[in-house]
């Protein structure tokens, strides 16, 4: 059974960071590219930043410099440093694995930015 298992989200003051984390079980990690999204109320899902097997890493424009993506595939983990938090930044955010055809998702956490 395919997990992603996101945590780290929570209630932070504008400017400041979070670092999310998704462990992952039931797939070859390391030869998945992974993923953050985000969705905002009202909003569709966009993708937040991504990793490939190899390494290589992909945002989205608007959050170049602020959000960093990273990969532990001894521990099975994809992280996403998040600093500079802005109250446009509240959204559930979801962890992704895919592979070819092989597309999960986690439950999301939500990060709140607020003052």
């Amino acid at each position: 059974q395919v997990q992603l298992v996101e945590s780290g989200g929570g209630l932070v003051q504008p400017g400041g960071s979070l670092r999310l984390s998704c462990a992952a079980s039931g797939i070859t990690f390391s030869i998945y590219t992974m993923g953050w999204y985000r969705q905002a109320p009202g909003k569709q899902r966009e993708l937040v930043a991504s990793i490939t097997s190899g390494g290589r890493t992909n945002y989205a424009d608007s959050e170049k410099g602020r959000f960093t993506i990273s990969r532990d595939n001894t521990k099975n983990t994809v992280y996403l440093q998040v600093n500079s938090l802005k109250p446009v930044d509240t959204a559930v955010y979801f962890c992704n694995a895919a592979f070819s055809s092989l597309d999960y998702w986690g439950q999301g956490t939500q990060v709140t930015v607020s003052s």
